[in-house]
């Protein structure tokens, strides 16, 4: 493009603002871009019918992965560079009419994002997957839940993946959302006003199977809060996979011994031939910051920017494709991990966890007993305190001392039933009696797994049909332009009806 405003190169310029290595991953969407471009040009008779058929004949013979050229500003010139290569410059330049790289980079970034969106909701549907089938084998594997990261209730380990589960299906429902917004096209926007030429944007659109044309031509070039919403949605995702990579983290611990990681997915140390390290899990870890960081750097690029095209763009789609395979891959290798999970079932013999029960035998003495609840908290406060200065557990309570311990806290007698006290403190007859919505009992837990799994499937189905017109859009593209390609003068009329 040099030799018309601009003459001289100067090859640091081109460097520092050269985007070829990181455009390596839209080259297939940028030559389906060209050949639907042409074939639009070919049917609106913008160009020679028979220089459309050399293009497209140009095209089909490109390799999705030629070698880019370093000292190329971006994808767009080395493909036409080597359009021209095989047509000549004067034929090769007619495959710039009617468009600018404003409006097809925003396409490619679309086209390539949304196959990495179904990418990521495949990988979010296998970790729900995994979850789901882990949870079926604990529905009455009781173990602590933990607020404030001390024992506080008695869960199912079934119950905690469900919630993990759920967190997910909100993610997967913002990308199904992200995805409707990242399927239209900006092509035909030209720089940002279109062009004189008599386009066929709907067309375009329907070649490279967007559902729909993004109409503003300024907001169709500049916009890129579609790239924002889909780093949003993967920083929540990082945050939900965070907490649950924490979790399993500590509860892999000596000191909480709730699970046991497995072999292949830890490490051992250099000197200390005891330590099972948790290093898979912690290097997702630290992955998932780096999306935070990515969100923020491109949230602060695009904010000060004026409207319409900047080369700042330029910046931000790398850290998008950083992200997507941070978290992609997580999700991946955390779902292979919690498959081959191991879940002690025994945890409740540790004397320390035996006051988590503490709610249950408050509310035992407001439900059969009638005392006040915040009276009922002060003596199973008082009685725990009691407990813990004599090195004591639940099971060493008789209804002697629960007595006399309502006496002191209190004032006033109770004669506590000893079966009472054993129900209200065992750890599986807690779970069991907490059978409102949403709670950790066995059935509740069943009936909710059962739903997650229609879930999934639901989501697996809705993949499928995204994946499916996106394969048709492609034959549709390549049918198009095999029957261009070897067409002639007499045949276009059949050709340009058939095809549509």
């Amino acid at each position: 493009m040099r030799g018309g405003r601009l003459t001289s190169v100067n090859e640091g310029v081109v460097k520092f603002t050269s985007s070829i290595e990181s455009d390596r991953r839209l080259l297939k969407p940028v030559i389906k871009i060209n050949e639907a471009h042409v074939a639009m040009l070919m049917e609106q008779k913008i160009i020679d019918w028979s220089n459309g058929v050399r293009l497209l004949q140009a095209l089909s013979e490109l390799e999705s992965k030629m070698k880019l050229k370093s000292y190329l500003e971006d994808v767009h010139v080395a493909v036409e560079e080597e359009i021209n290569k095989k047509v000549g410059q004067e034929m090769g330049g007619n495959l710039h009419i009617a468009k600018s790289r404003n409006d097809q980079v925003s396409t490619a970034i679309r086209m390539e994002l949304r196959q990495n969106l179904l990418d990521l909701m495949n990988s979010v549907i296998k970790l729900q997957e995994a979850l789901t089938k882990l949870a079926g084998k604990h529905l009455k594997t009781v173990v602590p839940g933990y607020t404030h990261l001390h024992p506080a209730q008695p869960i199912t380990f079934a119950h905690y993946l469900l919630s993990y589960m759920d967190m997910l299906e909100r993610d997967s429902q913002r990308l199904e959302e992200t995805y409707q917004r990242v399927n239209l096209c900006p092509m035909g926007a030209g720089a940002l006003a279109t062009s004189s030429f008599p386009i066929n944007r709907e067309r375009v659109a329907e070649l490279l199977g967007f559902s729909e044309v993004l109409e503003n031509s300024i907001d169709a070039v500049s916009s890129r809060d579609f790239i924002l919403e889909t780093m949003a949605d993967l920083t929540i995702i990082a945050v939900d996979v965070s907490r649950l990579v924490e979790d399993l983290i500590l509860w892999s611990s000596p000191d909480f011994g709730i699970i046991e990681l497995p072999d292949s997915f830890s490490s051992t140390s250099s000197i200390m031939p005891q330590k099972k390290n948790p290093d898979v899990l912690e290097v997702i870890r630290a992955k998932m910051s780096h999306i935070l960081g990515n969100f923020l750097t491109s949230a602060a690029t695009m904010k000060a920017l004026p409207s319409s095209y900047n080369m700042d763009f330029q910046e931000i789609t790398p850290r998008l494709w950083e992200s997507l395979e941070n978290v992609t891959g997580s999700l991946d290798m955390l779902s292979r991990l919690v498959t081959n999970l191991k879940v002690f079932k025994n945890i409740f013999s540790k004397p320390f966890l035996s006051f988590s029960t503490s709610t249950e035998l408050a509310n035992t003495l407001v439900r059969k007993y009638k005392v006040p609840f915040r009276t009922a908290h002060r003596i199973v406060g008082s009685l725990i305190r009691r407990l813990t200065e004599e090195k004591l557990t639940f099971s060493d309570v008789t209804p002697e001392l629960l007595q006399k311990v309502i006496q002191d806290s209190s004032g006033f007698s109770l004669n506590i039933n000893v079966k009472d006290i054993h129900e209200s403190t065992d750890p599986l007859k807690f779970v069991e009696s907490h059978k409102a919505r949403g709670g950790p009992s066995p059935t509740e837990v069943e009936r909710m797994l059962k739903v997650r799994k229609q879930w999934t499937a639901l989501s697996r189905s809705n993949l499928s049909k995204k994946k499916l017109e996106l394969n048709e859009a492609d034959d549709r593209l390549q049918s198009v332009g095999q029957s261009y390609s070897s067409s002639d003068n007499a045949s276009i009329a059949k050709l340009k009806t058939s095809n549509r």
